[in-house]
């Protein structure tokens, strides 16, 4: 198998409107093997990503037109692709927001352009997992099955309420699916970091409570008082049928 580096197939689109920034990280990725494109705003870059269709985005926060919250959101309505989010504001709440609209990671300007090589890295090796159905080849575990009305797809990556289809980003599905696999286990949020966002996520635990209350919006009844995606308190979550 090839590696990510080896494999030009991989296309990134990167969202930047800092020119000196976004020369740099084209030259960069590209240096690695991945096909490029780019934006320099909010309206190029939905223009861009419903054209070319890539397989993961490195979006800025603070762009002219509309700013990469709203591009994200848009995007996530349309295509399941990752995202990640670069954001130059220290404020919790700006890492917060971006995630609850559906972004996959975020990571703080100013940062080291390993860090993010390793986190587009891992992202796609996610999808990668996800395409080849990683996630479900333990035979002990149905590949779907049904939880009152709701309908977990692992191998198609797909959760159903009856006609409906519920929208989860990457992420978010992994962590579903994780959990479903393991189900009646509680699980810390530093294991589930380790076991889901990948060994080279350099993320903090609060990142998980925002996937885990974003996916109670999404499957439970009534996300305040959920039925399945439970916290342990004092350990972690875990999901029960």
């Amino acid at each position: 198998m090839l590696s990510l580096k080896e494999n030009t197939v991989n296309k990134i689109l990167i969202v930047e409107d800092d020119s000196t920034l976004l020369d740099a990280l084209r030259y960069n990725f590209s240096k690695e093997g991945y096909a490029v494109v780019t934006a320099d705003d909010g309206i190029q870059a939905l223009e861009v990503a419903r054209a070319e269709k890539p397989d993961a985005i490195v979006l800025d926060v603070m762009l002219p037109g509309i700013d990469g919250f709203d591009v994200c959101r848009i995007l996530r309505k349309e295509m399941l692709v990752p995202i990640l989010m670069l954001t130059a504001k220290v404020d919790e709440v700006d890492r917060v927001v971006g995630l609850e609209l559906g972004a996959d990671d975020y990571l703080t300007k100013p940062f080291g352009l390993r860090e993010l090589m390793a986190r587009v890295r891992a992202l796609l090796r996610r999808v990668e997992m996800l395409k080849s159905n990683e996630l479900s080849h333990d035979e002990s575990v149905p590949s779907s099955f049904r939880v009152a009305d709701l309908e977990i797809d692992l191998a198609r990556h797909r959760v159903s309420r009856g006609e409906s289809i519920i929208e989860l980003s990457h992420r978010e599905f992994e962590l579903l699916a994780f959990l479903v696999r393991n189900r009646g286990q509680v699980f810390s949020r530093d294991v589930l970091l380790e076991r889901v966002w990948g060994y080279d996520y350099a993320g903090d635990t609060r990142t998980v409570d925002v996937h885990v209350r974003w996916l109670r919006q999404k499957i439970e009844d009534d996300p305040a008082f959920p039925r399945h995606l439970l916290t342990v308190r004092g350990s972690g979550y875990k999901f029960e049928a």
